[in-house]
């Protein structure tokens, strides 16, 4: 949706998957080869049973090394905010990210949608999330929105007035959205999995942020494709990363 004032505002996130060297082969090629040494994609293909079998093995030993020989390149726009969340994940990552420094940034901004939840309750390491009033999410739609605006303004005077754009941007919130492209391996995935999303059927409960959570939704749907014995062994294991 578009404001009359020409900034932007999302509630969504975009995630594209537009790059892949990813398949639960990988995984078996690297671990045979200890015992086996080099195996043909035919022979791996010929009990499918003990595949699956040597994939939950490697996943419930944490055998780690053999999920690491693969790729997938995403890309991201979300707010700025997830991507300070995002790079504490540093093992087994690559990361370009839009450049302010370099291009005039875009007023497309971070609001939440009526699905999040607003207020916190409980005290740190003991608390919930529950749901806003209609009252509660309109002010910060309105106050978001407000400030967003006032931001972007004095964002384009300093431009006008021939600030460099790596000093002009230190005016914008971290409710900007940007955009990069992640690289990463499905053991990398796993961890990033296992911290910023919460599922039933983890082992280790976590409580991520609620807009990096659907980031990591949307990578887990693109895996999960790519990889579907992996992914199931994740799942039977707690979905804690070898």
């Amino acid at each position: 949706m578009t404001t009359p004032e020409s900034l932007t505002l999302r509630s969504d996130v975009t995630v594209e998957l537009v790059k892949s060297s990813a398949s639960d082969a990988d995984v078996l090629f690297a671990a045979r080869v200890s015992t086996l040494g080099e195996q043909s994609l035919d022979e791996l293909k010929k009990d499918p049973e003990r595949s699956k079998g040597l994939i939950n093995y490697l996943m419930r030993d944490r055998h780690g090394s053999p999920f690491e020989h693969n790729s997938m390149t995403f890309f991201i726009s979300a707010p700025i905010f997830v991507f300070r969340e995002f790079m504490r994940h540093r093992v087994g990552w690559s990361y370009n990210e839009e450049s302010g420094r370099y291009r005039e940034l875009e007023p497309v901004f971070y609001v939440p949608g009526e699905s999040r939840k607003l207020v916190q309750e409980g005290r740190p390491g003991k608390y919930v999330f529950v749901e806003g009033t209609p009252a509660q999410h309109e002010t910060v739609r309105g106050t978001l929105e407000e400030s967003y605006e006032q931001a972007y303004a004095a964002y384009q005077k300093l431009l006008a007035e021939g600030v460099a754009r790596e000093v002009a941007r230190s005016v914008l919130p971290v409710g900007l959205f940007s955009s990069m492209y992640a690289t990463c391996n499905a053991r990398s995935l796993m961890h990033f999995l296992g911290l910023r999303t919460q599922h039933e059927l983890a082992k280790v409960p976590s409580f991520p942020q609620r807009e990096i959570e659907m980031v990591g939704e949307k990578m887990e749907e693109e895996w999960a494709r790519l990889m579907p014995l992996t992914y199931a062994a994740f799942n039977t294991n707690g979905r804690v990363a070898p």
